[in-house]
């Protein structure tokens, strides 16, 4: 069964992120891409390396007719994310790339971004989008909040480990290098080519980061107790990827077998043989996340690594993998793509 298809805001990253993986998915099509400030362009007036695809011109996201539409991407910013999705019509089903509907409580959501919510409503409705750990409710919903990509990394190495107890919930340390792309594609000073290469920073240290809302959440459901995390990113010299360092207290065997119980059976988290790290180099491009463990040298101390690409598993292919869901496709269609090497 074919699925018809609209993305707003595909003039940014992860708009031509979905693009990508849509193109050789099965059963979805796109029949409609908006881009307010881009409208009335060809696609490949905006990103060229997707000339090939027959799409449709870009127009403003009030113009697309979603009586023809079976799912809507809305890869916009947050605040303006919450106003266009509560006018679009309850017979589309919705995945939310921003983070306007990734935090339950209006509270928490006002605290972290500055203004308060203005679709509460939808709000409650939302499904929270990682896949891994809500599966059969992201299958019944209608609206899905994709993950903050930092917030999706730091969860698949700690998720698991929370929920079976076998870490100290009050020591965990959260060290993040993120790639320029995870900023988004708008101009800013700090990512100039001059300002950002041959160097790299941490940002939004100490308790600023509005991802840790993200942790603060997800970490306290699975214990029944608040779980706060110390947490810094970084920002890296390179275009896409995370690589995500966890240190956290427990026994490293049992941390091992914690991961490899929680993913066995999952297609895109893959946990390698213990004292093996991951790189970013090896899920590039790909909807796939490797996690390690290492003992470390201090005992009953352990350092668990993973590493996703921010623009497919931490954003649009967690997008995709949500709608196949949702559409009744199969999980993995349009998604299996090999990573890009070297």
């Amino acid at each position: 069964m074919s699925h018809s298809i609209a993305i707003i805001g595909a003039s940014g990253y992860t708009g031509a992120e979905l693009i990508r993986l849509l193109a050789t998915h099965p059963s979805f099509e796109i029949k409609a891409l908006a881009a307010n400030s881009k409208a009335g362009q060809p696609l490949a007036n905006v990103f060229p390396h997707l000339r090939h695809l027959d799409l449709p011109d870009l127009v403003t996201w009030e113009k697309i007719d979603y009586s023809q539409i079976d799912l809507c991407f809305c890869a916009l910013p947050h605040k303006t994310s919450q106003e266009v999705i509560s006018k679009l019509p309850k017979s589309v089903k919705i995945v939310d790339l921003s983070a306007d509907f990734r935090l339950r409580d209006p509270a928490e959501y006002e605290k972290w971004y500055g203004n308060a919510h203005s679709a509460v409503e939808m709000q409650s409705e939302a499904v929270y989008g990682l896949t891994e750990f809500y599966r059969d409710e992201i299958s019944q919903a209608r609206l899905v909040a994709g993950t903050g990509c930092n917030a999706a990394t730091g969860q698949y190495a700690l998720r698991p480990l929370v929920a079976a107890g076998v870490i100290d919930l009050d020591e965990i340390i959260l060290d993040l290098q993120c790639g320029v792309s995870g900023a988004g594609r708008s101009l800013k000073e700090n990512l100039l080519h001059a300002e950002l290469s041959e160097g790299t920073n941490a940002y939004a240290v100490g308790s600023t980061h509005r991802h840790l809302g993200e942790f603060d959440q997800e970490f306290s459901a699975i214990a029944g107790r608040d779980v706060k995390i110390q947490f810094t990113p970084h920002l890296g010299p390179f275009n896409r990827g995370i690589l995500a360092t966890a240190y956290v207290r427990g026994d490293s065997d049992a941390v091992l077998a914690a991961l490899q119980s929680a993913y066995e059976d999952e297609p895109f988290v893959e946990v390698l043989p213990k004292g093996e790290t991951p790189s970013t180099h090896h899920v590039r491009g790909s909807n796939y996340c490797h996690i390690g463990v290492v003992q470390d040298r201090l005992p009953g101390r352990v350092i668990v690594v993973a590493a996703l690409d921010n623009l497919t598993k931490g954003s649009s292919g967690q997008a995709l993998q949500n709608a196949n869901l949702m559409l009744g496709a199969p999980e993995t269609a349009g998604l299996t793509l090999a990573p890009c090497f070297p």
